[in-house]
């Protein structure tokens, strides 16, 4: 099958904060560190695992990031694997960046058949100890959060959902953590993830108004610390290894929802490695 005919896979935030020279590997570890004894499905996070996950079934994977240099790495293996795919930079957090770059795909006839919102961000996990109250978080590290986690997610899908409908097919698929389950206070060296909760309302709004429309949506909830070359190296994960995930059998999660026949949907799934504390 030739790329101009293979159906679209846009993985939106393709790479991960805690790659090799990610943002939080550096503000963690101090610097980039070496991935070579990682294998390929976790050296760039979910969003990774995803793209290779979907680029292995014969999809053309877009992958999405806010510097195209951040995916050139995850893009040769995946062609070196026999997959196809692309870089597009965009910034969800920029509704003008996200009009162009599905604008540019629609140029270049790449209809999504299935788009996975993975965008990530880091906001809050430099605060020490002494600032974990609300009132020492600027209100401008908050407005990122809340643009990723939630306007974001909005923006990607104004621009995909109506195409879907149009064509009467298509799946959208939110990568989501625990804090979206309800809220809890954030602890230092976490992110502020209030505004996951959103995402997922927004998901569960959107399965309403479009499964009618043959629109899969579905929050997944990955509750747990992911297979990565930054956190490979945390203490907690090398005292104990048995609670990280893996992102190659996650990125089957979401494969095995887009699979799903339309009369057997699954709208929310959360996923938990089987010695950890499930959230709720």
């Amino acid at each position: 099958m030739s790329s101009a005919t293979k159906p679209v896979a846009v993985v939106v935030g393709a790479t991960s904060k805690w790659q090799s020279d990610g943002r939080n590997t550096h503000l963690v570890h101090g610097g980039d560190i070496d991935d070579s004894t990682v294998p390929v499905y976790a050296r760039w996070g979910v969003g990774g695992a995803i793209a290779q996950q979907f680029a292995a079934q014969g999809f053309h994977v877009v992958l999405t990031t806010r510097r195209a240099s951040n995916a050139h790495a995850l893009q040769a293996v995946i062609q070196a694997a026999g997959g196809d795919s692309s870089i597009v930079e965009m910034d969800v957090s920029d509704e003008s960046s996200v009009v162009n770059a599905f604008a540019a795909l629609a140029d270049a006839g790449r209809v999504p058949e299935v788009v996975v919102y993975n965008a990530g961000y880091l906001e809050g996990r430099d605060l020490p100890a002494d600032q974990e109250l609300l009132e020492f978080v600027p209100t401008e590290m908050f407005d990122t959060a809340l643009h990723i986690a939630a306007r974001g997610p909005f923006l990607v899908a104004k621009q995909v959902l109506p195409v879907m409908r149009e064509q009467g097919r298509g799946a959208l698929f939110f990568s989501n953590n625990a804090a979206a389950l309800r809220g809890r206070q954030r602890k230092t060296g976490q992110s502020l993830y209030y505004p996951r909760i959103m995402m997922r309302t927004l998901a569960q709004v959107l399965t309403e108004e479009y499964s009618r429309h043959g629109i899969h949506i579905a929050n997944v909830t990955i509750d747990g610390v992911i297979d990565s070359p930054g956190t490979r190296l945390l203490p907690m994960v090398q005292n104990k290894p048995e609670l990280v995930m893996n992102p190659q059998k996650i990125a089957e999660t979401f494969w095995y929802l887009y699979e799903q026949d339309p009369s057997c949907w699954t709208h929310e799934i959360q996923i938990t490695p089987h010695v950890g504390r499930v959230s709720f």
